[in-house]
């Protein structure tokens, strides 16, 4: 039987999952600001030499970061995981003596899947997989903010770029299991409940430096992500699917309007279950070919659409689900 949450049970779970939603939005605009006014007060030595210092580490999210147990530890992340419920789940080993690059599907509006399971400890990923590290990578802008980078990489979050990925799966030891949402900007504006879609037939970035450094690929998929928030879908050609499509060239990221339960921001009470795959053994070819690119590509596709499959009933979806890859 279902134990009843208590009030402050209750208000535990939705002070804190309002402050990863604000995070999200608003954090990196807070921070800017923030910086910007204390240059016009008698404060400015302070973000002057933080700008001084930031140029000095600039590169440190490429190279390592500085993550900490103390951050992705916060009881926050643990009722963030109840609000919903959210739950990590393992269907084969990982070897702790390997690098691994999972593919995280589906975007969804904000990742709160792939967030909650791989850049906290909230989903228990250290004891599902003893010995290997989750590596969430995420947009590179983000490590260019001021303060907002210290949070990120607090949390185990590193930029999605080539020198980062290197460092990770070269130069980090082994054991990292390096994360990715595969589809992107894009894949966020497909988001809407009841769906399944992928944007990933063109996305074979992660499979070239996968055979590059010979990391063994791992497909995972968030059941439940796309249900979260009801989001307004522009029809293409309109001036709002414009604006979004020039947003997304221009920062990388696109705006995506949505409502939440309540307080429009609050997203609905819908489990959300991430399920992580089987490794794909893929060898070490530092100049891969684009065959050699197109067939691991191909395996993923179909691994990714075999763990759909075979999981979604024990997810809550229905038989007549499909899994809809573009």
């Amino acid at each position: 039987m279902k134990q009843k949450k208590t009030k402050l049970k209750d208000f535990l779970e939705n002070i804190s999952v309002l402050q990863w939603i604000l995070t999200f939005l608003l954090l990196g605009l807070a921070c800017i600001g923030l910086m910007v006014y204390l240059m016009f007060t008698s404060l400015w030595p302070l973000p002057t030499l933080y700008f001084i210092w930031q140029l000095k580490d600039w590169h440190t999210p490429e190279r390592g970061g500085r993550r900490t147990a103390f951050v992705r530890n916060w009881k926050m992340w643990k009722h963030v995981r109840d609000y919903f419920p959210m739950k990590l789940v393992k269907t084969a080993e990982l070897n702790p003596n390997k690098n691994y690059i999972l593919g995280c599907h589906p975007h969804g509006v904000m990742s709160m899947g792939a967030f909650t399971s791989f850049s906290t400890e909230a989903c228990g990923f250290m004891d599902l997989f003893p010995g290997v590290r989750s590596c969430l990578c995420i947009l590179g802008g983000i490590f260019k903010v001021p303060l907002y980078r210290e949070y990120a990489m607090a949390t185990g979050c590193y930029p999605v770029s080539k020198p980062s990925l290197e460092h990770l799966l070269s130069k980090s030891g082994k054991g990292n299991a390096v994360v990715i949402v595969i589809g992107g900007a894009a894949e966020s504006l497909l988001s809407l409940p009841g769906v399944n879609t992928v944007y990933m037939k063109q996305r074979k970035g992660f499979v070239r430096v996968a055979l590059e450094f010979g990391a063994d690929l791992v497909p995972v998929y968030s059941y439940g992500e796309n249900n979260i928030f009801r989001q307004v879908i522009f029809t293409e050609d309109s001036v709002g699917w414009r604006l979004q499509q020039l947003f997304k060239k221009l920062m990388g990221f696109a705006p995506c309007l949505f409502v939440g339960e309540c307080w429009f921001w609050m997203p609905y009470h819908c489990p959300v279950t991430t399920v992580v795959g089987s490794p794909i053994p893929v060898p070490k070819r530092p100049s891969p070919t684009q065959e050699e690119v197109d067939h691991y590509h191909g395996l993923y596709m179909e691994a990714l659409a075999k763990l759909f499959h075979g999981h979604k009933a024990s997810c809550g979806l229905s038989d007549s689900h499909e899994l809809r890859i573009i």
